[in-house]
């Protein structure tokens, strides 16, 4: 059986197509050099979460570009973000293994076809199953990346959001379809059209949309109407968590500047700051904008009080200080001698409780 150093060697061995995107905050593209330095151990992995790199690879043969194979993975990550090698070396083993075995010859002796490999990560204890946002997003991703249409549900989908039906009619969307307008955004106007709709829209519809905008990057316009409609939902105070929630979602990508972090700092001053639905969306998503040290520590004052105590406040810092740009800022704060009380005791319990 063939070695291979890293998992990138042996993609780049089949002559498949490939792309490799981070499937764990969001979904984003990885480039294969980045990702063999991630496997060498040359630098941490970028996005953690969870303690682990949630990762899907496309492959795919250009001459039949419909027949593409997707794996998904998680591999565990050591304290400093890095990843463990001998996890990663276990996983090559068994997919080398599995390759070796349902061919009944070496994985690289047979002309280079990505639809073989369809089957490699059966039994595999470090392949995973996206949920049906994820999935749904990931499909859209891949199909674009591609070249290939969108489903079947897309037009519908697009005369929705371009005004020509009826705004109370979402109940004949496709959730797939929503997916792939929100995720071909830069085509058709589809950007434009959202943006001008975007705080008309009933809540169904509002909130599946903003589950796929956390994985493009809007534009100016669309931005905007996005944070007008998180900051006036937030004022009226009408909407539930969960929809505030979403919207942070929806938000996330968007650039960072002094309106995102004036929208995220309301949602932290109001009643809605404390719940763990909206505090998970904020650190799971809204993490980058955790780097400006007003907003960290309005979060991590936020947070000390939150709805759900201090198991809560312990899931999130486990989380976020295993991102090496969060971890040193979120320590400064920790050591801030003008941290309130509240603060001090939820910092207490967290080390008391062995999460860090």
């Amino acid at each position: 059986m063939a070695h291979f150093e890293t998992l990138t060697d042996f993609i780049r061995q089949t002559e498949a197509q490939f792309r490799i995107f981070d499937m764990g905050r969001c979904i984003s593209k990885l480039s294969p050099d980045s990702f063999r330095k991630i496997e060498l151990g040359q630098i941490p992995y970028p996005k953690p979460f969870l303690h682990q790199a949630w990762i899907a690879i496309l492959m795919w043969n250009p001459k039949q570009a419909s027949e593409n194979v997707v794996w998904f993975l998680k591999l565990p990550l050591d304290e400093q973000g890095y990843l463990v090698q001998a996890a990663r070396d276990d996983f090559l083993n068994r997919l080398l293994q599995n390759l070796t075995n349902s061919m009944g010859k070496g994985p690289l002796d047979q002309p280079a076809d990505a639809s073989e490999y369809r089957d490699a990560l059966k039994d595999n204890p470090f392949s995973f199953t996206p949920d049906q946002e994820k999935m749904a997003a990931f499909h859209a991703t891949a199909t674009l990346t591609t070249r290939q249409p969108a489903s079947t549900f897309y037009d519908r989908a697009k005369q929705y959001f371009h005004g020509k039906t009826s705004l109370n009619g979402w109940d004949t969307l496709g959730y797939q379809g929503i997916a792939d307008y929100v995720i071909r955004y830069q085509q058709g106007n589809n950007e434009n059209k959202l943006a001008a709709i975007f705080t008309q829209l009933p809540d169904v519809p509002l909130e599946a949309a903003c589950t796929f905008l956390e994985h493009i990057q809007p534009g100016e316009v669309l931005s905007e109407a996005i944070r007008n409609r998180l900051t006036s939902s937030v004022a009226e105070a009408r909407v539930s968590a969960n929809q505030i929630g979403a919207l942070l979602r929806a938000i996330s990508q968007t650039p960072e500047n002094d309106q995102k972090i004036a929208a995220l700092t309301q949602v932290l001053e109001s009643p809605y700051g404390r719940d763990p639905e909206v505090i998970a969306a904020l650190a799971s998503r809204c993490w980058a904008s955790l780097q400006y040290p007003q907003l960290l520590r309005l979060f991590l004052e936020t947070l000390a009080d939150n709805n759900a105590g201090q198991a809560c406040f312990n899931r999130v810092m486990a989380d976020l200080m295993f991102i090496p740009t969060l971890r040193a800022l979120t320590l400064q704060q920790f050591r801030s001698p003008e941290r309130s009380e509240a603060l001090s005791l939820a910092i207490g319990g967290m080390f008391g409780d062995g999460f860090l």
